[in-house]
């Protein structure tokens, strides 16, 4: 049958589907970026949500005839287009083949996941939404281009989601003509037999670059270990994710749960269970009700046979005052992911911390001679987790997030692209969660999502604004213009660090884990200089790649190789990476001045280890859009075993500092 595919007229590429995979608020305020929206008219009351309609901001068709969108109806939620949201479509036909959809549910474009929900929030949310979760009011939230419209195209369900639905969303919004995209989801692996640059999901990202779409995505939930990261092409652009930190009550009996283990307990539940608190019926009743419960984060958590969501039931139905989960001391420390909890809850996820918990407890908990407890003599309580403040040494690397260095197949090959490209906050960030969720219940209406899907929408969140105010930038404009404006330090002027396997630990980071930094919207609105780069470029990069067959390049793009090409680190990046160095390599940038007056640049190195690199010109003056080309010469001065890093500054004479990366692989001195 594959056979009889490929062979079949207009077929230009067999492969076979693989998943999707999703990768899951003070961010606005932590970026700068309400200074920004005042340029750009971002700010307005909302009227209800994230999605509500703002009647200060109509939307008409009129105005931008270049978008043509569609609004699927529902049997959930009818109408679901209302000026916020102005096209909606679903894509199901990859998902249905695999999965047992519920089509009296599921084929619209109502998100009965939450993720979409979560991340159109955030991207693109009103400002100052109220959250109120539980009754209880958490402030308020914003997206991070509050006035930019919303086009939902949904390719995963509850049972999953496949690429080939995903490549026919990117497509469909192509050919909607939206700006930006968004993709907090993408293959959980490889393809077969080719590499990824050529797959059909990454060929289809080209193609949505060429005409005119500026492509974000989350480079993935795989971290820390290397060359974990989705986003493989220089055409789109990889966030990695980064924490977004943000800084009366009665007490109550304090009762572990291994002490209040029903008499009568079925035979189905083991005193294991019973400890992580997953079944109701597993615990005394009169004991644990009116009390703080001690929870053990035991196997049960580690295998994925436990959940925090079964914890909170069992909470609910026995009538917890609160609970407690802890570390277990034989396993370890855990990760402690926050959520929206509809009881008190906290988290202890550190053993030291749960000993001194223990301690009290023993101290104060009173037994009989065969160790049954007589009295709970302990008291506790949960205090207020409402009010938020800003840790001006945020930017900090997510244990989560995928690194590089940038891998192009199976084989692990590598390719001169640096991913990720940017950090932007990806954990830890309040925004929206569909209602109706079937995956996730306990996050229903707002949470604070750990996982990376931020990472994205929070890069695009700074390019909704950007995009507003440089409307005459191409994308691979707007994504120079962000990584070269990006800050490599914190808020106290220290380098960014990275979360290793041990979150409590940190590293200096490199550009593997960090890309050129953390986004500066502020700054990205007037970058000086920028790198830009087109469609052609991305062909004569993927001719010259040597892990690329180039008869394939023909016959997926349509575009046939020239001879002689350059080599793929000529590709005009704001960024250098050689995956392979040896001896003398010269690399071709051009610059273009995004000003409207001339400046003068001087260039300054940090040499990367076993490397020496020179710039030619060194100093150079750029008229108003005019174009500057640069030869870079690196040459091996010391074979070594990795990677090493360093950067090249150009110092314009208007104050503007422009920012490259480098990341070289010194193979061998020729």
């Amino acid at each position: 049958m594959a056979g009889r595919l490929a062979a079949a007229p207009g077929v230009k590429l067999l492969e076979r589907d693989r998943q999707a995979k999703l990768m899951t608020t003070y961010t606005p305020a932590f970026l700068g970026l309400p200074g920004v929206w005042a340029e750009g008219g971002g700010r307005r009351p909302p009227e209800r949500g994230f999605f509500a309609n703002d009647p200060e901001n109509p939307f008409r068709p009129d105005w931008r005839p270049q978008f043509d969108g569609a609004c699927e109806m529902s049997s959930l939620a009818g109408a679901l287009c209302n000026g916020k949201i102005v096209s909606a479509r679903h894509f199901s036909a990859g998902a249905a083949a695999v999965f047992p959809l519920n089509a009296s549910r599921e084929l619209s474009p109502v998100d009965e996941v939450g993720h979409g929900t979560h991340v159109a929030s955030v991207a693109a949310g009103n400002w100052g939404v109220p959250v109120v979760v539980g009754g209880f009011k958490y402030g308020t939230a914003s997206g991070m281009a509050p006035r930019a419209r919303i086009a939902v195209y949904k390719a995963i369900y509850p049972e999953g989601g496949t690429t080939a639905d995903v490549i026919s969303a990117i497509d469909q919004a192509a050919q909607d003509g939206v700006h930006i995209l968004i993709l907090s989801i993408g293959p959980d692996e490889p393809p077969e037999g080719i590499p990824s640059l050529l797959s059909a999901f990454e060929i289809s990202l080209l193609f949505a670059r060429r005409a005119g779409i500026f492509v974000v995505q989350a480079g993935g939930n795989k971290g820390p270990s290397e060359s974990t990261t989705i986003s493989v092409s220089p055409w789109t652009v990889g966030a990695a994710a980064g924490p977004s930190y943000k800084d009366g009550f009665p007490f109550k009996p304090l009762v572990a749960a291994k002490d209040a283990i029903a008499k009568q307990r079925g035979s189905q539940i083991s005193p294991a269970y019973a400890d992580e608190c997953q079944h109701p019926e597993a615990l005394e009743p009169a004991v644990v009700q009116g009390t703080i419960v001690i929870c053990n984060f035991s196997v049960g958590f580690f295998n994925g046979s436990s959940t925090v969501t079964s914890t909170l039931n069992t909470a609910k139905v026995l009538g917890f005052a609160g609970f407690i989960l802890v570390a277990n001391p034989i396993l370890g420390d855990f990760v402690a992911e926050p959520l929206p909890f509809t009881i008190p809850g906290i988290m202890i996820p550190k053993v030291s911390d749960v000993q001194i918990l223990l301690d009290y407890y023993e101290k104060t908990t009173y037994r009989d001679p065969e160790r049954t407890v007589t009295r709970y003599g302990g008291r506790a309580s949960i205090g207020e987790g409402r009010i938020a403040s800003f840790d001006e040494g945020a930017p900090v690397v997510a244990r989560f997030s995928s690194r590089g260095p940038d891998v192009v197949d199976r084989q692990m090959n590598a390719v001169d692209v640096l991913k990720p490209d940017i950090l932007a906050p990806g954990s830890q960030i309040w925004a929206a969660w569909s209602p109706i969720s079937a995956l996730e219940p306990i996050l229903r209406g707002f949470c604070a999502a750990i996982r990376y899907k931020h990472g994205s929408p929070s890069h695009s969140r700074n390019r909704g604004p950007y995009k507003a105010i440089q409307a005459y930038m191409g994308p691979s404009e707007i994504a120079s213009a962000i990584s070269t404006t990006a800050s490599g330090y914190d808020g106290n002027g220290i380098p960014i660090m990275s979360q290793g396997s041990d979150p409590q630990s940190l590293y200096p980071s490199t550009p593997f884990d960090r890309g050129a930094g953390l986004v500066n919207p502020s700054r990205a609105l007037n970058p000086g200089l920028v790198f830009p780069s087109g469609f052609k470029d991305y062909i004569s990069f993927l001719c010259s790649s040597p892990s690329v067959d180039r008869e394939m390049v023909k016959s997926t793009t349509n575009r046939a190789c020239g001879s002689p090409e350059s080599s793929p680190a000529d590709l005009n990046l704001p960024s250098i990476t050689i995956a392979s160095l040896r001896g003398l390599q010269m690399v071709r940038r051009r610059v273009k001045n995004m000003g409207d007056v001339p400046e003068t640049y001087l260039s300054s190195v940090r040499q990367p280890r076993g490397v020496r690199v020179y710039l030619k010109p060194s100093l150079f003056t750029i008229q108003p859009q005019g174009t500057q080309d640069i030869q870079i010469e690196l040459k091996v001065t010391e074979a070594l075993e990795g990677f090493s890093f360093g950067e090249i500054v150009l110092v314009g004479s208007l104050d503007h500092i422009v920012r490259l990366p480098m990341s070289i692989f010194p193979v061998a001195v020729i």
